[in-house]
């Protein structure tokens, strides 16, 4: 259902607004270059700095353009569940094909906690769910055991996963089924994660070099890993360089050295990234063949 290379997008804006037509051209390139589907609203959209009327425009404007030929993963994650539901239920009004749902952050709830959550999540809205693991993020971290409990629910139908664990892969596979689907969230990992039984990456990476990496997806799919990992050593410095500095500073500078004009502007309290990560950017894009 989900799988390959899904670039975790970009929010574009110009003047402090969403800027809706840039934004589409930016969704009708990713799909022209490859891309398996597209997560509007995520970490790298900045879904933490857009009001709830701009979220859900972001999802129905991405839905719109997408016109069902990859699907949308909507950003619907909170710390608050009944927010998290009421994102759920905009994003489906909205026609998105599934909810990305990361972990409550900050009030760092216990492995029951996060099990109820989810257990709220699915009984008020049925919308597919990828449970979205970050703990570098959101200080929450769900054992595979607690994985399992909420993957027997109805409609929760794999992970992103972010916890920078490769094991990881192998016990979600063991604790939930080899068909519960099984998304890296780190870019440098996504090849070994994909040789441990995942199946691609919700990807920051892919929002600049969206050919390169669907290639790279499509030879981990077909078990091409000679191929796969030609194309990973030519990510590599892309991978690194993107986190050089603040996300998504780095990437919509890099947007701005492949694509003159594109607005590259983060919203406050995110920036521009420094010169250092800047040059890094540079270089890695030279090393991919993007410039």
């Amino acid at each position: 259902m989900f799988r390959g290379s899904i670039p975790a997008l970009v929010t574009i804006f110009r003047d402090e607004a969403f800027d809706e037509g840039a934004f589409r051209d930016f969704v009708e390139w990713q799909i022209g270059e490859g891309s398996h589907g597209l997560v509007p609203c995520g970490t790298t959209g900045e879904s933490a700095t857009l009001t709830a009327e701009e979220h859900y425009r972001v999802v129905e404007v991405c839905v719109d353009q997408a016109a069902g030929r990859v699907p949308v993963i909507a950003g619907c994650g909170s710390n608050s569940t009944l927010s998290a539901i009421q994102n759920m239920k905009a994003a489906k009004a909205r026609g998105a094909d599934a909810a990305l749902v990361v972990l409550p952050y900050y009030n760092r709830p216990s492995q029951d906690g996060l099990y109820a959550h989810f257990v709220a999540l699915t009984e008020a809205c049925d919308l597919p769910i990828l449970v979205y693991n970050v703990p570098s993020r959101t200080v929450t971290d769900i054992t595979p055991e607690t994985l399992a409990r909420v993957a027997a629910l109805p409609n929760v139908v794999g992970i992103k996963d972010a916890s920078g664990n490769l094991a990881r892969c192998s016990a979600h596979r063991a604790f939930c089924g080899e068909d519960f689907i099984l998304l890296s969230g780190n870019d440098d990992m996504a090849l070994g994660f994909n040789v441990m039984g995942g199946t691609g990456c919700i990807s920051v990476s892919a929002n600049v070099a969206p050919k390169l990496c669907a290639e790279f997806q499509t030879a981990c799919l077909e078990g091409r890993w000679d191929e796969a990992l030609s194309l990973n050593d030519r990510l590599y410095p892309l991978h690194a360089a993107l986190f050089s500095d603040a996300s998504p500073g780095p990437t919509k500078y890099a947007l701005s050295r492949i694509k003159p004009g594109f607005p590259s502007q983060p919203r406050l309290p995110m920036t521009l990234p420094c010169e250092a990560s800047r040059r890094a950017v540079d270089a890695a894009l030279e090393h991919a063949g993007l410039v």
